[in-house]
């Protein structure tokens, strides 16, 4: 049983005694996760610390793709390609359960098209090499509408289908948080970092505080691993206030639509759209996932609001390949998420042209920052950075056992008991093993990570606010003030998640 109070009771032991840890690593995130799941599997002491719940940003909010990244084959970036493919493959086998194949359909209005992409993706395949999921071949016309029954016919040609895989980011999160622990190390949600503690100048500890009680810790530790995605400057500030910007953020818009606007079992892709990116119709969990956009952000809050203009983009978008075009009125969620994107030297740049390749910098305090990257590299990111540290501190013989680490009970459990939503496959016993069982401690941990209730349809996670209520005042004793101000909270986050007007 993974729990949060025991967590924390142990925690505070280890402060006391002041324990040290071989690593600290902050963000819970994909990175994050990844990072410490790398370095407890090579027998290192770990401690991950996540300032909100596991996930709670950009790993969430994904795209649901493990992907070599079609659109990166297109600008010849061959190496980041090779590498994700490969990594799609790991994740394949070490979450089978998670992880699973998705063919894509590219929908073409002439015989050049066919050729073009059907050349291009051959290619992708050969640098899947023995990893790959299966062949990209071409489709006929009638082949295209048997796949896509509701794809519209005007213009088409025929197409080109070709595979990758399809995950659930947060499942997976929280997979990697379970495996952590099973390999002895230790995580823990809403306890962000404060400070550095320092000796002669280099960062020997972190100062953290409990969300809930307010409570200081100082933990020590001989290296840390700042892994917090679009916070890293954040970070990076607390151990040199003058630290100039890594990043430059972008976010990616997507919505949520009924299945019945894309009953397909295959996904999707418009190779081209009017601002040179693609777009994704996707079908995940009884729904249909369409995104994504790509702009430029200065500022990166933990709930970003989509834009106008990126809804009626992905919209008109999808409309203009599908024969029932989805309206503003038909979307049930939408979410953003928030890239963080390596920009040389900090300069502005257009996002769409800055790497989507990963960073590990060490500052002068030993502090080892690592960012960029997406989901399907999270594993070979991480042995990278362990690898660093592992030198660093004159670590030898610790190779990493990541490659082929099956994950830590990758699926939740289905538990017996009628839906308390006729729109949402969820349940009085999952929410109490959420709690119990996956370190959920607020209405939103459950509604929108351990359930995906948020992200399929906001207005019906709303009307199952008082099941969950109901459930952690029984589990975890909150008072009703407490359970007041996480309903708040989340209220106010759903709106966030609806089509409002202004949105």
């Amino acid at each position: 049983m993974l729990s949060r109070k025991k967590h924390l009771e142990t925690l505070k032991l280890k402060a006391q005694a002041q324990y040290e840890w071989d690593v600290i690593v902050i963000g819970g995130g994909a990175t994050g996760l990844g990072s410490a799941v790398d370095a407890a599997s090579r027998g290192l002491k770990v401690l991950l610390l996540e300032g909100h719940d596991f996930a709670k940003g950009t790993s969430s909010r994904a795209t649901k793709l493990a992907h070599g990244g079609v659109r990166y084959l297109a600008q010849g970036n061959f190496s980041l390609v090779k590498e994700a493919l490969e990594e799609r493959g790991r994740m394949l086998v070490n979450a089978p359960n998670l992880v699973k194949p998705l063919a894509f359909v590219i929908p073409v209005r002439n015989v050049f098209q066919k050729f073009f992409y059907w050349i291009g993706l051959k290619m992708y395949d050969m640098l899947a090499g023995k990893l790959g999921v299966g062949p990209t071949t071409m489709m006929k016309k009638n082949e295209v509408l048997r796949a896509v029954p509701t794809i519209s016919q005007q213009k088409l040609h025929g197409g080109v289908r070709y595979f990758d895989a399809q995950f659930d980011d947060a499942r997976l999160a929280i997979a990697l948080m379970k495996t952590l622990h099973k390999l002895g190390g230790l995580a823990i949600n809403y306890m962000p970092v404060t400070g550095f503690v320092k000796t002669a100048e280099k960062v020997n500890g972190v100062q953290a505080r409990d969300e809930f009680s307010g409570e200081s810790f100082t933990f020590k530790a001989k290296a840390v691993i700042n892994a917090t995605g679009v916070w890293v400057d954040d970070v990076r500030r607390l151990d040199l206030p003058d630290s100039k910007p890594m990043l430059s953020p972008s976010q990616g818009v997507h919505v949520v639509v009924d299945q019945h606007f894309y009953p397909a079992k295959e996904a999707l892709l418009v190779p081209k759209t009017s601002d040179g990116r693609v777009l994704f119709v996707v079908p995940w969990l009884g729904k249909t996932l369409i995104g994504t956009t790509d702009t430029p952000r200065k500022d990166s809050p933990w709930e970003p609001d989509a834009l106008p203009e990126e809804v009626d983009f992905i919209l008109k978008t999808a409309g203009q390949y599908l024969a029932n075009a989805p309206t503003r009125a038909d979307v049930r969620s939408v979410f953003v998420g928030l890239r963080p994107l390596v920009s040389a030297g900090g300069e502005k740049q257009n996002t769409k042209s800055i790497s989507r390749e990963h960073t590990v910098i060490t500052a002068p305090s030993g502090l080892v920052t690592i960012t960029g990257g997406k989901w399907t590299t999270y594993r070979s990111m991480a042995e990278e950075v362990v690898d660093l540290v592992c030198e660093q501190q004159g670590w030898v013989n610790k190779p990493t056992r990541t490659r082929y680490l099956r994950l830590e009970d990758d699926l939740p459990m289905r538990k017996p008991g009628s839906a308390i939503h006729e729109n949402l496959d969820l349940n009085e016993a999952e929410i109490a093993q959420a709690v119990l069982e996956e370190m959920a401690v607020t209405i939103e941990d459950v509604l929108a990570r351990r359930s995906r209730a948020l992200f399929l349809d906001s207005q019906a996670a709303l009307a199952c606010m008082n099941e969950v209520r109901f459930v952690l005042q029984n589990e975890l004793r909150y008072s009703d003030e407490e359970l007041d101000r996480q309903e708040d909270e989340f209220r106010r986050l759903v709106a966030q998640y609806s089509l409002r007007a202004d949105c």
